[in-house]
């Protein structure tokens, strides 16, 4: 009984102060599953190309939603003290983790998406870590438009300012999450992945890119993003019934010579985890149930 008045507090206080949010969002039935204090995890076998073979590793997508700041568009500390200055935000943190011959690689990504407001995600970044160095992306929504930082080893990229006006890729996997119907469709301007970009080295800017969504089952759908001019396509398959869950995704980039790569990742493991109060020596076989 305690547990469905919390709930019953919780639709009360976003509904009051988000009436006019996302109309595609069922607020009951989203607090249902993302407000109970816990992330869900999801793990996926990756298999991810990179200097012409593909390798084999690992990858976490942790959606959960936080209280985060318009203003400084960081998690709040105290968002009850906050007022109107407080957004909710679906939180995407996706890792890769996997090795090229003897060094590993270390990705992550952070997507901060509204819940509610109808804006693109305030706030992106993305990191690459290796033993020949690291580079970080961080862009931040100001009037509009992307403000990007980047910071690279490479002496041809970093450091870099610019701004981009454009909606980001990445934010398409929380789209999913909160509704497949916000996810745009047809031709616009879009930011490929940040993981993308560090991959590829590709000048970070606006590409013209197609988006397009579809059945593939009972219950399922993907959505596909098809850069003709960079020779990028991203599938993203999804169950079409709430909560969305992400099963599987495919990185299709075409060569110069006409050959692909294909990078993908297979999901195997979910959970709901309250994973910021498991970080004991006991706590580690909670991995080994994650397949991690």
């Amino acid at each position: 009984m305690k547990n469905l008045f919390n709930l019953g507090l919780i639709l009360f206080i976003f509904s009051s102060c988000n009436s006019t949010g996302r109309k595609a969002i069922d607020e009951e039935q989203f607090a249902s599953h993302w407000y109970q204090g816990k992330a869900e995890i999801n793990v996926f076998d990756l298999k991810q190309m990179r200097y012409g073979e593909e390798r084999e590793g690992e990858a976490v997508m942790i959606f959960v939603t936080e209280d985060f700041s318009k203003r400084k568009q960081v998690k709040l500390d105290d968002p009850a003290g906050t007022g109107k200055g407080a957004m909710k935000v679906m939180k995407l943190n996706m890792t890769r983790d996997f090795v090229t011959g003897v060094y590993p690689y270390n990705t992550m990504l952070s997507v901060f998406t509204p819940v509610y407001d109808e804006l693109n995600s305030p706030k992106i970044t993305a990191s690459v870590t290796e033993w020949c160095g690291q580079s970080f992306v961080q862009m931040n929504s100001r009037n509009n438009k992307y403000l990007v930082k980047l910071f690279s080893y490479f002496e041809s990229e970093g450091d870099q300012e610019l701004s981009i006006s454009a909606m980001a890729e990445d934010e398409i996997f929380n789209l999913i999450r909160l509704n497949p119907d916000l996810v745009p469709t047809g031709r616009l301007k879009l930011i490929p992945s940040l993981i993308y970009n560090r991959f590829s080295h590709h000048p970070l800017g606006a590409e013209s890119a197609n988006i397009s969504k579809r059945k593939t089952g009972s219950n399922q759908a993907e959505v596909e993003v098809t850069y003709e001019e960079i020779g990028r396509k991203l599938l993203i398959r999804y169950m079409d019934a709430f909560p969305y869950e992400i099963m599987s995704w495919e990185e299709i980039q075409i060569k110069e010579d006409g050959t692909s790569e294909v990078t993908s990742g297979v999901r195997t493991n979910v959970q709901m985890l309250d994973y910021w109060k498991t970080n004991t020596l006991k706590d580690e076989s909670i991995r080994k149930n994650l397949g991690l």
